[in-house]
């Protein structure tokens, strides 16, 4: 089973995601925060990491530059998961080494797709 990391400060989004994913058949693991997300990836590298941009402490951006200098970093597919959508923010996502983008709100269907398109269904 693939284990996915969802890092939102929102407790309901985090809710959400973990259902959704939960039914795709993934193991899930939550942190609200960039900092607590490094933390948890330091015990237990995910195959994939569904990421927030906008975080009190570390937020999304600073969170995946840091996830790809760790080892085994350059592994977990990383999809955003985001209010924000003008291209400059999707273009330094992407330059940052996310993989994917999936605009909030999201539901299954969209879920489903983006991670297939990462190779993760």
């Amino acid at each position: 089973m693939k284990q996915i990391l969802v890092v939102d400060d929102s407790s309901v989004i985090r809710k959400v995601a973990k259902r959704i994913l939960e039914d795709l058949r993934f193991q899930t693991a939550e942190a609200e925060d960039g900092k607590k997300a490094l933390s948890a990836c330091a015990f237990l590298m995910p195959d994939a990491i569904l990421l927030d941009w906008n975080m009190p402490v570390m937020d999304g951006f600073e969170f995946l530059r840091e996830l790809r200098k760790m080892p085994g970093g350059g592994k977990p597919k990383v999809v955003f998961c985001t209010t924000e959508n003008d291209v400059a923010h999707i273009a330094r996502a992407m330059h940052a080494g996310a993989d994917e983008y999936i605009m909030k709100p999201f539901d299954k269907q969209i879920m489903r797709s983006k991670l297939e398109e990462v190779g993760l269904v």
